[in-house]
């Protein structure tokens, strides 16, 4: 499958066409806890943005500029980002749980000039104004508050009329932040053409988003998969998006997709997990979804036999990764191989290859590499040439993920080739929980694995050798964890902790992670 970008592309232009054809036709259905619902039309959405489109500019934020973007689930993100992409300024997706720390890290990193965010979220980046100068704009979706803007008055006066900005396919449209193994997280860099690509496999090969159909995918706001699923690929198709706000509830989301007509259904392999567990599954009926996908990490078979015996549906995985798309999917009419990760996608070449560059026969585990002439893959780790090239193996990008490829083309996940920890779907660098650690008083040194776990599939681990003098006590395990939270992210924080009078190390120092994480595996297969 041939495809080429454009000289010229801009996504939000896309959804605006969705707009001229069918105005009236949903494109967001919010829905909260409460029942209580708000729906936007194409044309809605469209007037919506363009509005903020006008009042971003009216501050004086334009093309190529960077901002940080920190909003929940909800209509406001939707708009925020076309509105954003239409001005042709560089959208930075962050998680509503970031701690000022990490928002520091971006801001200054990425030089940004303006952060857009909400109530939750205002003390933290309070905290960092005097030390991220570059930022000179402060806009709030939620209450008014000194040194902020607010959005919603910031719309009152501007024009619903907005010329789209015409974005090369090659210039920068979002820059998101994911975890390292070392330092701080890599600023990856997509450009407005990204999109494009992502729709002719992702959207439309793997999900199987048809125009009118109502998608949900449940990822939020500051992840790649967002702007994966519920943005790009439910936009990009002329469907439209439910969007739940509330918190993840196995039966609240099986009521969900019982009483609403939801066609499309991405969920995380945890969400999956523990609806698969509810007791009396067969009683709810969800008579319109047509396919599931899932993605993150490894389905389980157990889940996936679950929802073919219940409901006739095969839950299909897929791969990818923030610094590219989908890689590896289970396509559309495809035969699954449970426990597989499916066959590389028709517009990526995919290869097992050894330490050298060079492919491995079938069978034989090595690193799962894609071609890096891939339409789909990153434009670099931003102001970090050493972090890009160590990224790639000659002509190949290198995934950090191992597998093998079986003789029908179907590739098996082996592990991670690093200490990346994925759990419950959240990517988390194992130098970001120490970081944390080591700044507790009690903690002389510590290291982060990953632990496998039965429905996260992995929990960050650390082993914690005490500063002389201090006792282990379940008080300090409690005390640690929230530490880390308030350090970093709450999703970040160790679920499991143990102290050790000393950590692995090789002869030059180094901690040897990977002795701590085959141990923890070890504890799980016995």
């Amino acid at each position: 499958m041939q495809l080429q970008l454009p000289e010229r592309y801009n996504f939000a232009a896309q959804v605006d066409r969705w707009a001229d054809l069918h105005p009236q036709r949903r494109a967001i259905w919010e829905v909260n806890a409460e029942g209580e619902e708000r729906v936007l039309t194409y044309e809605e959405l469209r007037r919506h943005s363009n509005r903020v489109a006008n009042g971003l500019e009216s501050l004086g934020i334009g093309a190529g500029d960077r901002v940080l973007v920190l909003v929940p689930r909800g209509v406001e993100a939707y708009a925020i980002y076309l509105g954003l992409l239409k001005i042709g300024a560089v959208v930075m997706p962050g998680s509503e749980m970031l701690r000022s720390k990490d928002i520091e890290y971006r801001a200054n990193h990425a030089q940004a000039k303006a952060i857009i965010g909400f109530d939750a979220i205002r003390d933290e980046v309070d905290q960092i104004r005097s030390a991220s100068p570059s930022l000179s704009r402060f806009i709030t979706i939620g209450q008014l508050a000194d040194g902020w803007i607010s959005l919603s008055e910031l719309l009152d006066d501007q024009s619903d009329d907005y010329r789209c900005a015409d974005t090369k396919a090659d210039e920068l449209a979002f820059l998101s932040y994911t975890s390292g193994t070392t330092g701080g997280p890599k600023g990856v860099m997509h450009v407005h053409g990204w999109p494009f690509a992502h729709l002719a496999v992702a959207a439309k090969l793997w999900l199987d988003v048809q125009e009118g159909d109502l998608v949900w995918a449940t990822a939020g706001p500051g992840w790649a998969k967002w702007i994966w699923s519920p943005f790009v690929s439910t936009l990009g198709m002329g469907a439209t998006a439910l969007v739940y706000k509330g918190r993840f509830d196995p039966d609240t989301y099986l009521t969900l997709l019982q009483n609403y007509p939801i066609t499309v259904l991405c969920a995380t392999p945890t969400e999956y997990r523990l609806m698969a567990k509810v007791p009396g599954l067969e009683k709810y009926a969800l008579q319109a979804l047509r396919s599931a996908c899932s993605a993150g990490e490894p389905l389980n078979r157990e889940v996936i036999d679950t929802f073919r015996r219940v409901y006739g549906l095969t839950v299909r995985d897929g791969y990818g990764q923030t610094e590219n798309t989908l890689l590896v999917g289970t396509f559309v009419g495809m035969e699954p191989k449970p426990g597989s990760m499916g066959r590389p996608s028709p517009v990526v070449r995919v290869a097992i290859i050894d330490e050298e560059g060079a492919e491995l026969p079938q069978g034989e585990v090595g690193d799962i590499a894609i071609d890096r002439d891939m339409i789909a893959l990153f434009r670099g780790y931003l102001d970090d040439p050493e972090r890009t090239e160590r990224a790639f193996r000659g002509n190949w990008y290198v995934t950090g993920d191992q597998g093998r490829m079986d003789e029908e083309g179907y590739i098996w996940f082996e592990g991670r080739a690093d200490d990346i920890i994925i759990s419950g779907g959240y990517t988390i660098g194992p130098f970001e929980v120490e970081d944390a650690l080591v700044k507790h008083p009690a903690v002389a040194e510590c290291a982060a694995v990953a632990s496998p776990d039965p429905e996260r599939g992995q929990v960050v681990k650390a082993f914690v050798v005490l500063q002389q003098g201090m006792q282990p006590s379940e008080e300090l395990v409690r005390e640690l964890q929230d530490h880390v939270k308030r350090m970093t992210a709450p999703y970040k924080y160790p679920r499991k902790v143990e102290f050790v009078a000393e950590l692995p190390k090789t002869t030059s120092g180094k901690i040897r992670r990977v002795e701590l994480r085959q141990q923890e595996k070890q504890k799980s297969h016995s």
